[in-house]
């Protein structure tokens, strides 16, 4: 089967990818003390090397930008330190890795924020949605809205953190603006109800996502810069009443940066793809560089969209959790090993770096 468009090499930017398989970003709750990546964290992603293009865990971009307990962060030298030795990991086993960076904006708890603070949304509305903290699932706390003239900071924050990406060795960033989170956030008007120029039309809701943007890609490069967004998706509560125009609209403009990839979480994230009414190949007519496919792909439904030119690369997500070999595993038509659902977050080794390999 290696001779299928999608075991084939293939050019991201300045990038060679060995193959169009791309391990998803997926959250483990495994970051030590600090917030530093964990020393197996090195070994986890090393192992998954073979993949075309590692997306790593959401990784925060400031203190306050934290929504789950255990997350990695991004903005101290202790965490530079410790993704360094991931990075190191992962390219000497000829891997190629880009960096999530994410801020969680509402999808957040007193006890994760500096000081206990409230925390914060475009909007000072609630989601009926859960976070991972004290070492279980408990409701989000009430956000408070963010002042206009705290905006620019939050698009420093992303900068910096850029800039620290590289500084740690990462190939290049994902800006995360997708799931229900703070940039998805402001873009969707089920959680904006702003006033000011951050709110109200499509252009003012998209804003904040196109500054963070433009600011990363400025700092790194576009050709090292990809956007993940979510058109449809309900995760972590969030709703829009004009998707296609909305999405539209921001595909043009990320494809007028010049960004390098575009991450399209195609339906529910981690559900159906046929959750609400949505022309996924408008968006893909639109961006003119690569175009990464997501949700519910298997190797039969992904080598079919590639043969179509419906998309350039696909994401796999849990299936590499359980199968640290899924590249060579999908390529020899082997079966694919189940996961514990029981060990996805938190703790140790133990279902993250104990999944065997085909012998």
């Amino acid at each position: 089967m290696t001779d299928q468009p999608i075991f084939e090499p293939f050019t991201l930017g300045a990038l060679t990818l060995d193959n169009r398989i791309v391990m998803a970003p997926l959250t483990r709750n495994r970051a030590g003390k600090g917030l530093v990546p964990s020393e197996l964290a090195a070994t986890y992603y090393a192992q998954r090397a073979s993949a075309g293009l590692i997306i790593s865990e959401a990784t925060q971009v400031s203190a306050q930008a934290q929504g789950y307990q255990d997350t990695p962060g991004l903005y101290t030298a202790e965490q530079i330190a410790g993704w360094r030795k991931v990075t190191d990991a992962v390219h000497a086993k000829g891997g190629r890795i880009f960096v999530q960076l994410w801020h969680v904006g509402r999808v957040s708890h007193v006890d994760l924020q500096p000081g206990g603070n409230a925390p914060v949304a475009p909007s000072a509305i609630r989601a009926a949605t859960k976070t991972f903290v004290n070492n279980g699932f408990h409701d989000v706390s009430e956000p408070r809205a963010l002042e206009l003239d705290e905006l620019p900071a939050l698009v420093e924050d992303f900068r910096q953190a850029a800039a620290n990406a590289i500084a740690a060795g990462f190939d290049g960033v994902e800006v995360h603006g997708a799931n229900g989170y703070l940039l998805e956030q402001f873009v969707k008007d089920g959680a904006n109800q702003r006033t000011d120029r951050y709110g109200g039309t499509i252009e003012n809701r998209a804003r904040l996502l196109l500054e963070v943007t433009a600011a990363v890609a400025k700092e790194i490069g576009a050709e090292r810069t990809g956007v993940r967004i979510s058109p449809v998706s309900p995760a972590s509560d969030i709703s829009c009443s004009d998707p296609q125009p909305q999405y539209d609209y921001i595909v043009e403009q990320l494809n007028a940066l010049g960004v390098v990839y575009l991450h399209v979480v195609e339906g529910a994230t981690g559900g159906p793809r046929d959750v609400a009414p949505f022309d996924y190949d408008a968006l893909r007519s639109r961006f003119k560089q690569v175009y990464l496919a997501n949700n519910g792909y298997d190797l039969d439904l992904a080598t079919d969209r590639i043969a179509q030119g419906k998309t350039d690369l696909v994401a796999f997500g849990r299936a590499f959790i359980s199968n640290p070999d899924l590249v060579e595993r999908l390529s020899a038509n082997a079966p694919l090993a189940p996961l514990d659902p029981a060990t996805l977050y938190g703790g140790g080794a133990k279902g993250y770096t104990d999944y065997p390999a085909l012998t």
